[in-house]
């Protein structure tokens, strides 16, 4: 009560216009308030990451290289606080930024810009051009969405001339961005790669109009039509459901709702998107655990309270730290970078608020009654049909799975150490979550998920096929050797299906065992495979029930 009390004297201290203008409710004073800590908090730790003398933020875990994405967030932070020299240095590292866009109109990374600017020149014997590696397309849109804020925001904190730079830096980055067509150089870019193409249509029609470039503008729209028509399928962004992911998506909504007009299919459908994302996280989401239920299309976390997500930030913003689903030092955990993009979110979070329901807000800090959620997403040109979600929500344990049938194996991102297929999460006596998940390894599943119960099979698979599991380590104190399922804390697992009952156990750890850790997370590997010979569809089964 104290640190909220604080908070509210920091805030009436603060009052800045563009937050006031939007804390129009009790609820969106609150959000001010946490807006007002994530701020802080984030710009805390990337101050210590700041390098002055360069203009950069330095890229973590190298050895004091800078990084460019994070140093466009950083900007955004540096204006929305604005004391001392803030703005100063804001104008050093947009110049910076700018001056590192490629202009080739020849190359594919036109418009884009440099990873790093130490690196190398994409394209060269030397340094080949990797798309997501040497060079990185989606950094058009997490760039551009920031100099969009930084223009709409807080362009009277910067020289006219600059702002003008700045513009004409997210045309070029909407020009390049015209280059991506899915399925062609490599290239993934479709409207079902929801938070790449959500951003692709903001920047698009932002800039389109800013500039008077119709051409652009009806890129904007004609990307943002493609989206709405598979949302409007099921409600659901195809990219379903994933914490990291799920939070970049809605941020870029926020601009369909902020910043575009209500002419712009993408003004007129960008709140009620907002809205619909939220009724659904709202009842996937389990406050005791603290976390969003399985299944997740794009995860880099098991557990929010120990990876953090920035769906997660997003929930700070709407009712503090202390209950959301973070760790109270947000710094300590695992894939801290995405704690840089905490000043946007700062700064539209006011505004989002209003697309929140109260119902789901309830569910942010209360976990209700036990239920069945079930939904459907579709991800073209992946998918043969639909998914099918079904997630079972209870206070100590929520089951979750999903079927499909797919072109790919790792669902539609084409990446097995993010794609969650089938998730099962449980509480634990320290307040983490347990967790086990399918690692995927086919491109069809079937998953039936009932009370307790998940039911997994390979409709194409055969007597090679196998299932491997991924199950957290216990809590600190509790077992360090797990050899079976009555090693893990927390669960009572009984397994029966067409499988060969006795797994083959094995540890993926930081610094060692038979496997490497998958996203930062320590994990015991069970593997079920068929027993030789076998005519029966693979089949397992898992009766999981909740023990302190």
């Amino acid at each position: 009560m104290l640190y909220q009390l604080w908070l509210l004297q920091q805030l009436l201290v603060w009052a800045v216009p563009w937050l006031a203008a939007t804390a129009t409710s009790v609820g969106a004073d609150k959000t001010a308030v946490y807006a007002k800590d994530l701020l802080n908090q984030s710009m805390a730790f990337m101050d210590r990451n700041y390098d002055p003398v360069a203009g950069y933020q330095f890229n973590l875990n190298t050895a004091l290289l800078h990084e460019t994405r994070s140093s466009a967030w950083y900007a955004v932070g540096l204006l929305a606080r604005n004391e001392k020299d803030d703005a100063d240095h804001a104008a050093k590292i947009l110049s910076n930024i700018i001056g590192g866009q490629y202009h080739n109109t020849s190359e594919q990374w036109y418009g884009d810009y440099e990873v790093y600017p130490e690196g190398p020149y994409p394209g060269t014997e030397a340094y080949p051009a990797v798309i997501y590696n040497s060079w990185d397309p989606n950094w058009r849109g997490f760039i551009g969405t920031a100099f969009i804020i930084i223009v709409e925001e807080f362009g009277h904190r910067l020289p006219h001339s600059l702002v003008d730079r700045v513009v004409k830096s997210i045309h070029l980055s909407a020009l390049g961005d015209t280059y991506r067509v899915g399925g062609v150089d490599d290239d993934n870019l479709y409207p079902a790669y929801s938070n790449a193409a959500i951003m692709k249509a903001a920047v698009a029609g932002w800039v389109g109009r800013r500039v008077g470039d119709k051409n652009l503008t009806a890129e904007g729209e004609s990307w943002g039509g493609e989206i709405i028509d598979l949302f409007n399928r099921n409600q659901t962004l195809s990219e379903f459901n994933g914490p990291t992911y799920l939070g970049v998506s809605l941020l870029a909504l926020t601009f369909w709702a902020k910043y575009l007009p209500s002419d712009s299919v993408l003004g007129a459908n960008g709140a009620r998107m907002i809205r619909e994302i939220w009724d659904l996280t709202g009842q996937l989401y389990n406050a005791d655990m603290k976390n969003i239920a399985g299944p997740w299309d794009r995860s880099y976390s098991y557990d929010m309270q120990r990876a953090l997500a920035i769906a997660g930030l997003w929930i700070w913003s709407f009712v503090g730290l202390e209950d959301a689903p973070m760790y109270r030092v947000p710094s300590a955990m695992a894939h801290v970078d995405d704690f840089e993009i905490g000043p946007l979110i700062s700064v539209l979070a006011p505004y989002h608020r209003q697309f929140v329901g109260e119902k789901t807000m309830e569910a942010f800090r209360t976990f209700g009654e036990e239920h069945f959620v079930r939904r459907q997403a579709f991800s073209p040109p992946y998918d043969a049909c639909p998914r099918n979600i079904t997630t079972w929500m209870s206070a100590n344990l929520t089951i979750g799975a999903e079927n499909f049938e797919e072109n790919v194996v790792g669902g539609p991102s084409v990446n097995p150490a993010q794609f969650n297929p089938a998730v099962v999460q449980w509480l634990r006596r320290d307040g983490s979550a347990g967790f086990v998940t399918l690692f995927p390894e086919v491109e069809a599943l079937k998953a039936v998920v009932t009370e307790g119960r998940l039911n997994l099979t390979y409709p194409f698979g055969n007597e090679t096929s196998q299932f491997t599991l991924h199950v957290s380590p216990n809590p600190l104190g509790g077992r360090r050797d797990v050899r079976s399922w009555d090693d893990v804390a927390g669960v009572k697992v009984n397994v029966s299906g067409s499988v060969d009952l006795t797994p083959t156990v094995s540890f993926c750890g930081v610094v060692g065992g038979e496997c490497d850790p998958v996203n930062d997370f320590d994990l015991w590997n069970f593997t079920y495979s068929m027993p030789a010979g076998s005519t029966k569809l693979p089949n397992l089964i898992l009766d999981i029930e909740w023990a302190e």
